[in-house]
């Protein structure tokens, strides 16, 4: 499976991004992690086939993933950016297969 992102940039405190990542094949389980600098990488969420979701607690309410299957794409709406926000995006599928990441700053 290949993957790739797309959406990263600049954006102020309070803005708003939106993460694409086309996929040559969608699996059960799709999902974003990112990796801020000095640290690891963690879960920024995860949307199954169901369209079941899962967050991790600091984007709840500010983050939105999706999934179109028809498009082989996975999105990442995030509203609200705080600069602790700041970090490479990682697509995944079933955390088996990775994108190249795409980076995202959030000034404050």
């Amino acid at each position: 499976v290949q993957l790739q992102a797309f959406g990263g940039g600049l954006v102020q405190a309070g803005g708003s991004l939106r993460l694409s990542c086309a996929a040559s094949r969608m699996l059960f389980s799709m999902g974003w992690y990112r990796q801020a600098p000095g640290k690891q990488r963690e879960l920024v969420a995860t949307i199954a086939t169901s369209s079941t979701t899962d967050y991790a607690d600091s984007v709840k309410g500010r983050f939105t993933i999706s999934r179109d299957n028809t498009k082989r794409t996975v999105y990442l709406q995030m509203n609200d950016l705080k600069p602790e926000d700041t970090a490479v995006y990682y697509c995944t599928a079933q955390g088996l297969f990775w994108g190249q990441g795409t980076l995202v700053t959030v000034s404050s």
